[in-house]
């Protein structure tokens, strides 16, 4: 069976997010107030064949923890889609 599993992998809270930092500073240049602070991350969409939903997840989480995320500076959750 093929299941379709997101990732969202964001940098952990203590740390500083460069990418956010830069986000802010252009929106602020662009005049918009209220952002109080900004994190950029990564989304991913994978589709996995496997024997079941629990299998599919523990791909998720192998690829999450050997390629897709870096566990010192980032965390990563995993969420099943339709």
């Amino acid at each position: 069976m093929t299941y379709n599993v997101q990732i969202k992998v964001m940098p952990l809270k203590d740390l500083l997010d460069p990418q956010g930092k830069a986000v802010m500073s252009g929106l602020q240049n662009l005049g918009l107030s209220g952002v109080e602070d900004v994190r950029v991350g990564k989304h991913i969409t994978l589709r996995i064949d496997a024997e079941t939903e629990e299998a599919a997840k523990q791909i998720a989480d192998e690829a999450s923890k050997k390629l897709l995320a870096n566990p010192v500076m980032e965390f990563y959750e995993i969420e099943m889609i339709n």
